[in-house]
């Protein structure tokens, strides 16, 4: 299975048949004013497994009627990729998890375990990341930063979880986490992130072309902040898709609070898989010249990428999910998309008391 990008402005989607989706794209010029044909492909919907929609793409209602029957969910990204919304297939018949999902969420003791196993494995595969890097090239920045990193991690797995005072619940129905375990997981979490990304920089081979000024989300001022938030945004739709599937409420979180529009499950879940699907990506994209700082147009300061290199970008993502690894709890091979999944699924059964703890997907 495989995820439809619809990227061309002024494409039209429609139904074609019971199993198969119309995609008619009309003749158009490109930057040097060259003609390019009309385009018209027949897709057939057993290789779908989700739809993301960036630019002026017009979906008939019979297609997205048609996606919504064949529980395939339909993603829109902004033309920077910012996530901007979603239909989705009604929720699973699975209430019994979700209720699970929601008593757990309650539980400060039970959601503060889980916000720091959701951090430990994000930390313990940036630190990998550096780690592999370290092989290549010593470089002391790089060794401060593993050091740093270790200190934070070794700080959430002292972080005592058990709540002893019940904590006021907000009128949002998120737990307010001031003084709470889970506001010394956030905090060992920032600090172990940022020794990280204070040395990003450092693993892009060629740093004078692609200067890193740290992590900056909102707005992405440089080339490669872009090209992270972009990812980011792909791999939160790809979770979110597989946190509904197996019948969680995605907007219920445990590490990040649960505010109005906020998938906050679903960016728990990504938190492990950033470094190991979106980081290495974009530094090998860099690092082997893929896209240069002509591939990017600026808006207002804020940095996108131009349509060809945006797709060259989403084939390389979508290679990226099809890569396998072996699992590290199941031992046997997994794609990575396989492994949105599988996690989910762990998930699920640890909150329904199947499973003691959830264990993070950790590479080496």
């Amino acid at each position: 299975m495989t995820t439809l990008y619809l990227t061309e402005d002024l494409a039209l989607v429609r139904r074609d048949t019971e199993d198969c989706l119309l995609v008619q794209i009309p003749e158009r010029r490109d930057a040097q004013g060259e003609t390019i044909e009309a385009v018209k492909k027949r897709l057939p919907l057993n290789k779908i497994d989700d739809v993301v929609v960036m630019g002026e793409v017009t979906l008939t209602a019979s297609a997205v009627h048609l996606l919504l029957e064949r529980n395939i969910e339909i993603h829109y990204l902004t033309q920077s990729g910012k996530f901007a919304g979603k239909l989705s297939p009604g929720l699973s018949k699975n209430s019994l998890l979700r209720l699970a999902q929601h008593q757990a969420h309650h539980d400060l003791t039970r959601r503060a375990d889980l916000a720091r196993r959701f951090a430990l494995g994000k930390l313990a595969n940036q630190r990998t990341m550096l780690r592999r890097h370290r092989r290549r090239q010593d470089e002391p920045q790089i060794d401060a930063a593993i050091t740093t990193m270790t200190q934070a991690i070794d700080r959430l797995r002292a972080i005592d979880t058990l709540a002893r005072d019940p904590a006021p619940v907000l009128a949002t129905g998120d737990t307010g986490i001031h003084g709470t375990a889970i506001e010394q997981i956030l905090a060992a979490e920032g600090q172990g992130s940022a020794a990280y990304f204070g040395v990003f920089g450092e693993l892009i081979s060629d740093g004078e072309q692609w200067p890193f000024p740290g992590r900056i989300k909102r707005p992405p001022g440089d080339p490669i902040n872009a090209l992270l938030s972009f990812g980011y945004a792909l791999l939160a739709s790809q979770v979110s898709g597989a946190v509904q599937m197996v019948g969680f409420d995605p907007f219920v979180g445990f590490l990040h609070s649960s505010v109005y529009g906020r998938p906050a499950l679903a960016l728990d879940l990504m938190e492990e898989f950033r470094p190991i699907i979106v980081d290495s990506l974009v530094l090998h994209l860099l690092n082997n010249r893929m896209i240069s700082r002509a591939d990017f147009a600026t808006e207002l300061g804020n940095f996108r990428l131009k349509d060809e290199p945006r797709r060259l970008f989403l084939r390389q993502f979508e290679e990226r999910l099809r890569e396998e690894i072996t699992h590290p709890i199941f031992a046997y091979k997994a794609s990575y998309r396989r492994c949105l999944e599988l996690q989910a699924r762990l998930l699920a059964k640890l909150i329904t008391g199947e499973l003691p703890q959830y264990p993070p997907l950790i590479v080496r």
